[in-house]
């Protein structure tokens, strides 16, 4: 237990934080838990967590403060929890740098499976364990292959799939998508890429896969493969 991951939960409600903290643990992590934003900082500067289940609202420093100095220094995977659901907060966590949202009320079941695609995503860029895939990018070819089967994309469609795949299980909003899709930069609209997305998800259905998840309020992200490679 003692290699176990360490999980920071930072969550001022008593009861939630020990709910959190009672899964994690019961699923194999070790879990800290911080009452308030004072001295979180200065507690993941001292000791090596492996992710922080952040609350947005905290008293002191909020989650976002929070989030943006941990940036400052460190990878660290980061989960922010929130009650408030409007899109332009959801927007910014995402932009300064949280990996996942996670929206009160929420499944603690839910919590432990984000955690482990958070925690299993930063092993792979760091090529320890990479994520067993059902879907194989060959860049200099522009082609795909699902389950080995070719699957003929656009070069827009390619390049949105290759995006969601560089980090599978990461939220990405619509705009940091459209910067992805179109090489000369030009100003497209969500609704392209929701029809963009519309048409990829098609295709890998046909080709008997269905990764892509909606977000709502933010984005899209292409779901952890859990099969074995």
């Amino acid at each position: 237990m003692s290699d176990a991951p360490l999980v920071l939960v930072v969550e001022d409600e008593p009861k939630i934080a020990a709910l959190l903290r009672d899964y994690l643990v019961a699923a194999g992590y070790r879990a800290d838990v911080h009452g308030g934003g004072a001295g979180t900082i200065e507690w993941i500067r001292q000791r090596a967590a492996d992710a922080l289940l952040l609350d947005l609202m905290l008293p002191g420093e909020d989650g976002l403060t929070i989030c943006r100095a941990v940036r400052a220094f460190s990878t660290l995977p980061i989960l922010m929890i929130t009650a408030r659901v409007e899109e332009i907060d959801r927007l910014l966590g995402l932009e300064i740098g949280a990996d996942d949202y996670i929206c009160k009320p929420f499944s603690p079941r839910e919590v432990v499976a984000r955690v482990r695609a958070v925690l299993r995503r930063s092993a792979a860029a760091a090529g320890e364990h990479p994520a067993p895939s059902s879907i194989v990018l060959d860049e200099e070819r522009y082609e795909v292959r699902v389950h080995g089967r070719g699957l003929a994309l656009t070069p827009v469609e390619f390049r949105l799939l290759r995006k969601l795949n560089l980090q599978p299980g990461r939220v990405f909003s619509r705009t940091q998508l459209i910067d992805a899709l179109y090489e000369d930069h030009r100003v497209v609209s969500d609704r392209t890429v929701d029809s963009h997305v519309k048409n990829l998800r098609r295709k890998l259905s046909e080709a008997g896969a269905d990764p892509i998840e909606s977000v709502y309020g933010i984005g899209y992200r292409l779901a952890w493969d859990e099969s074995p490679a």
